[in-house]
């Protein structure tokens, strides 16, 4: 031992650093549904979101968790932490998993005996339980129920609904890391009012959708397995299977979108597709998306003009400083003849991040169908939408915007406005363009609990109808006259009341 210099005291002995307990195996006496009740009495009492702690003055800078970069949102509260992009369940350069931060279902099975064997699997199972209710001066419900039409996910006018009750199975790739290939996969469990707007035909719910009409009903929106390929470009994403379209603002699944409701935009365009899908991300800046599927929302093994090779190709941009992003191409692309639902759909969008309190994010859709009939013929029986106003060359599309502003750690306040026209009455059955206007809160109570008020004004511009434009009724053969497009065609204009919870499991 060295002897201390003349004035000095010794140096104390380093205090040993602990090892960390595993994340797992913790309440292995515990049984399951004891484990499960104690996860949600805890997360119950954790906020939804919280700032990150500063590092002391002087020490190094964190090693970065993505080796794309921070995300430029906060998720939560916001749905999601990067730039717009579909598909796939997680962004090239991001590690892809929820271990360190599960909803309480995860935390059960951590906890247990298996922990340790799930925490390495990487699989995950989660969930969520979404119920809305409206209030609207929409009122005439009709033998349809639907007195909120064209407003779709909130179609039935002054009613409490269980929208969604959803089971995610998934193990997300690990595409941060650049030393080895990896595989992951989704598949979604889906029961409530919602099944309604992802219907895919020859695929569960023919006879319960297009010829029951039921409320409620099963689906699988998403089920696709991805593999990984960090060796190309700075990484490719293969996907195989059935996806949510590539593009949109929103998605169907509650969660992921920033509002209660759903913009026109959305819900007359493409929801699923069968196919494969590449991602590949060329640089820091600018992704490719290629993707063949077999038509849009319907399955392969259908009987359709629609079912043909169909054609992705979407394009994103991100700017070096975070602060703008493009997504641009055509979702969906063949020879465009008149089918179940075939629609040839190009869609723009541009989003720019001002700073960390207001975001906006734009979006332009045009959608397009040739060789239509105003009826039902032997090859298309019936359609998802209406048989348009003529024959021929039908067309829709519209404007939309949404701003976004941050009004704490745990909410965030959005403005939609949007401009729709359907001129054919192909999607929403009445011939007119439309105009509607949204202000919602995202409240995130704790962890576990969003809440989101909202109030919404919807206007259709022209009285006639596809009914009046056409003649008859095209299910029921009755000529009538129609005031508008809301409250079953007896208004043009519509206010709504809404609010939905959801609840993560």
């Amino acid at each position: 031992m060295v002897a201390p210099s003349f004035g000095q005291t010794p140096a104390a002995a380093p205090t040993p650093t602990p090892t960390p307990a595993p994340p797992y195996g913790a309440k292995q006496a515990v049984g399951f549904w004891d484990r499960l009740g104690e996860a949600y009495v805890s997360q119950m009492g954790t906020p939804s979101y919280t700032a990150p702690t500063p590092p002391p003055a002087g020490s190094p800078p964190a090693a970065p968790s993505r080796r794309i970069g921070d995300p430029p949102f906060d998720s939560p509260p916001y749905p999601d932490g990067d730039w717009q992009l579909g598909g796939g369940p997680n962004v090239i350069g991001d590690p892809g998993a929820l271990r360190d931060n599960p909803y309480p279902l995860m935390q059960a099975l951590y906890d247990g005996p298996n922990g340790k064997w799930w925490y390495d699997s990487r699989i995950q199972l989660y969930g969520w339980i979404e119920v809305s209710g409206n209030i609207s001066t929409s009122r005439n419900t009709g033998p349809s129920q639907v007195s909120n039409y064209p407003e779709v996910y909130e179609e039935r006018g002054n009613h409490i609904e269980n929208d969604q009750d959803v089971l995610y199975i998934e193990r997300m790739a690990d595409e941060n890391q650049t030393d080895h290939n990896d595989w992951g996969f989704r598949l979604a469990l889906l029961y409530g009012l919602d099944y309604r707007f992802m219907g895919s035909k020859g695929y569960i719910n023919d006879q319960n959708l297009f010829y029951k009409n039921k409320y409620s009903g099963f689906d699988t929106p998403m089920a696709y397995v991805n593999y990984y390929i960090p060796t190309i470009a700075q990484g490719e994403n293969i996907i195989i299977g059935r996806i949510i379209s590539l593009p949109d603002i929103e998605q169907q699944l509650a969660p992921n979108n920033l509002t209660a409701s759903h913009s026109l935009v959305y819900s007359f365009d493409d929801y699923t597709l069968w196919g494969i899908w590449t991602g590949t991300k060329l640089n820091s800046s600018w992704l490719l998306q290629v993707g063949l599927a077999d038509g849009v929302d319907i399955a392969p093994w259908a009987k359709d003009p629609g079912v043909q090779p169909t054609l992705s190709v979407m394009v994103q941009y991100i700017d070096k400083g975070g602060h703008d992003s493009f997504y641009v191409g055509m979702n969906s692309v063949n020879n465009g003849h008149f089918g179940f639902n075939n629609l040839q759909e190009c869609i723009e969008s541009y989003s720019h991040k001002f700073n960390d309190i207001v975001w906006t994010t734009f979006e332009g859709q045009y959608m397009y169908q040739k060789g239509s009939s105003t009826g039902p013929t032997s090859y298309v029986p019936f359609v998802d939408g209406f048989f348009p106003v003529k024959d021929g060359y039908v067309w829709a599309g519209g404007l939309l915007n949404y701003t976004c502003f941050r009004i704490g750690p745990n909410a965030f306040f959005t403005v939609r406005n949007e401009w729709w026209d359907d001129p054919s009455g192909f999607r929403s059955g009445y011939a007119s363009p439309y105009y509607e206007g949204t202000l919602s809160i995202t409240w995130w109570l704790n962890k576990l609990v969003v809440f989101r008020p909202e109030i919404r004004f919807d206007h259709s511009f022209k009285a006639n109808s596809l009914e009046s434009a056409s003649g008859p009724d095209n299910s029921s053969g009755a000529v009538e006259t129609l005031a508008g497009a809301y409250d079953n065609g007896t208004k043009n204009s519509q206010l709504t009341f809404s609010c939905d919870v959801t609840i993560h499991f």
